[in-house]
């Protein structure tokens, strides 16, 4: 018995969907990135089995309004632990989030309705409730290294049920 042929996403033909991330020019990568913040979030690694805590407490850089780096060229400059994303390293870190835009290309997933580069508007991904506007609860000048744990969140490891959705909700 075979299977039932895979229906067409609608994403078929976009950058995303032909070619390789190596094969993408640098607009292209970087336009992967959906805005959430997410990844800006300070983490916390158990050493005995590896799980990672997301917090709500963000990277000094992060602009917890806008969901992006306050000096993003010269973020590993002022930030030596910031991770910068690459096609190998994506298909690798255990942190990313399930809605990370380099995540789901790399897996050769689809990208979600809320995606800029789905819908043509970069305030969905708030719309859509995955961004970190609204929830950061401090930088990590703020807020000491010590008292993290007491700062772990699971919300930035899910997708919220609106996000999942398979288009954008009719208000």
């Amino acid at each position: 018995m075979t299977a039932a042929p895979k229906r067409p996403s609608g994403q078929e033909g976009f950058f995303w969907k032909t070619k390789t991330l190596e094969e993408m020019s640098g607009a292209e990568w970087e336009s992967l990135c959906d805005g959430c913040g997410r990844c800006c979030l300070n983490k916390l690694e158990d050493e005995d089995t590896g799980d990672i805590y997301f917090t709500h407490v963000g990277c000094k850089l992060l602009d917890a309004g806008t969901c992006g780096c306050k000096d993003y060229p010269n973020r590993s400059d002022k930030v030596p632990d910031c991770v910068r994303l690459t096609p190998a390293n994506v298909r690798t870190l255990n942190w990313l989030p399930p809605s990370c835009g380099y995540k789901l290309v790399a897996e050769g997933r689809d990208l979600y309705w809320w995606h800029p580069l789905v819908s043509g508007d970069p305030n969905t991904v708030h719309e859509a409730g995955v961004s970190v506007r609204g929830r950061v609860e401090g930088s990590e000048e703020e807020i000491p290294d010590a008292d993290l744990e007491d700062h772990i969140v699971q919300w930035p490891a899910l997708l919220p049920k609106r996000a999942r959705l398979k288009r954008r909700p009719k208000d």
